[in-house]
């Protein structure tokens, strides 16, 4: 089982959201995020560097059985990339997930997923 992490910029989670329902994979959590990726330029102010704020993200979590991490991954790389790919499109984390209890039932595993 695996945890696969998303951070993204805004304008782009629909088309991605509508991508992945079309491959089936309904069982996502969409959150507001800010962030700071790659360093841009910045302004001097008085010998100090400034101008560095934070974006707004989104990120997405998905747990999943092994098996989808690939289609998964990929679905996200192909609808968050602007264009041919700029500077703060975003990542994708993929980490190992222990453990999954379904609360209502209790289940345990890969079936809890």
């Amino acid at each position: 089982m695996k945890l696969i992490t998303a951070v993204i910029q805004p304008d782009r989670i629909d088309r991605v959201y509508e991508a992945l329902l079309k491959k089936d994979i309904t069982r996502i959590t969409v959150s507001r995020a800010t962030g700071h990726g790659q360093k841009t330029e910045g302004e001097l102010y008085r010998g100090q560097e400034v101008g560095l704020e934070l974006s707004p993200k989104v990120r997405i979590d998905i747990a999943c059985n092994d098996e989808f991490v690939d289609e998964i991954c990929e679905t996200i790389v192909a609808k968050a990339r602007h264009n041919n790919g700029e500077v703060g499109d975003g990542k994708i984390f993929i980490t190992n997930l222990e453990e999954c209890i379904r609360i209502r039932t209790g289940e345990r595993g890969s079936t809890a997923i």
